[in-house]
């Protein structure tokens, strides 16, 4: 008998990928976690049967959230990653030989320890002397920061269930709060192509553009998010995204990427039309 995970991205669309066996199965305080095992995704991650990460394409995403702010502020010393138990995003964050301190807020203990058994391959910089692990809700850690951060990162779930709070005005706003004077705050963005996901996109850049001076979309490609085509969020005080970038400097690093880099950063903020007119449709009433 053939085993195979099915996500529905919508109620006439589904998403299936072929499993050897299913390597952990347990449902927290907040949601079921399972980790799987397939032939061409290898190990993989989801959330109340949501996938939220494979081994084969995670690199994308944990690139894509982390390298593209990090290149408009190389010095970023302080940190802050909220939601994140996977640890994909502190793997990419621990290349930079200058970071300071990174404070990972995961609502559920539980996502890190099974990643940690199960996922090395993202989790296996949690243990870092420069890493900070809080188990509580980011909405709530975020409310009593202030000029505390270069960089946020809002590596969250969907906008339903536990990541819920991390897509109201209130939660952009205390964010705002807690950057330095020239801060960025990165977050996933969800996707443009589904009607469900457009709508979950179009409300948190509503938000994020009456919290933030600067607000701009990127995209990537990641295969096993629903449609393929992926957007993030960049939202800072006063740097802008492309404009005045130091490319070169960040060449100068030699991190190792296998999706990042400096041509790549310019040109995922120029988008689709279809996608422009959605951000201008909901720019024009915020």
């Amino acid at each position: 008998m053939e085993l195979w995970f099915t996500e529905k991205h919508t109620a006439n669309v589904g998403f299936s990928i072929k499993v050897d066996k299913q390597l952990y199965s347990a449902r927290s305080e907040f949601q079921r976690i399972d980790i799987f095992e397939s032939p061409e995704f290898g190990r993989f991650l989801t959330l109340d049967g949501y996938m939220m990460l494979t081994e084969k394409d995670e690199f994308v995403y944990h690139e894509m959230i982390v390298h593209v702010p990090m290149c408009v502020n190389q010095k970023a010393g302080d940190v802050l990653v909220i939601g994140g138990g996977d640890g994909g995003a502190v793997r990419e964050l621990l290349k930079y030989p200058g970071l300071r301190h990174i404070d990972l807020c995961e609502i559920d203990e539980q996502v890190v320890e099974a990643c940690r058994e199960y996922l090395p391959q993202t989790a296996g910089r949690l243990d870092d002397a420069r890493v900070s692990l809080h188990f509580e809700d980011g909405l709530r850690f975020v409310r009593g920061c202030e000029d505390a951060y270069d960089l946020i990162i809002v590596d969250s779930t969907d906008p339903f269930g536990p990541g819920e709070g991390l897509f109201t005005k209130e939660f952009y706003g205390n964010c705002y709060k807690a950057l330095h004077e020239d801060g960025i705050m990165v977050n996933q963005h969800e996707s443009p192509f589904y009607e469900k996901d457009a709508y979950a996109m179009q409300r948190a850049h509503k938000r994020i553009v009456e919290s933030f001076p600067v607000s701009r979309v990127y995209q990537a490609h990641i295969p096993t998010y629903p449609s393929g085509h992926w957007l993030f969020g960049y939202a800072a005080k006063q740097r802008q995204p492309v404009e005045g970038v130091d490319f070169v400097g960040w060449k100068q690093l030699g991190l190792a990427t296998k999706y990042y880099n400096t041509q790549l950063h310019a040109g995922a903020f120029a988008l689709p039309n279809y996608v422009e007119a959605m951000l201008k449709d909901v720019e024009a009433h915020a």
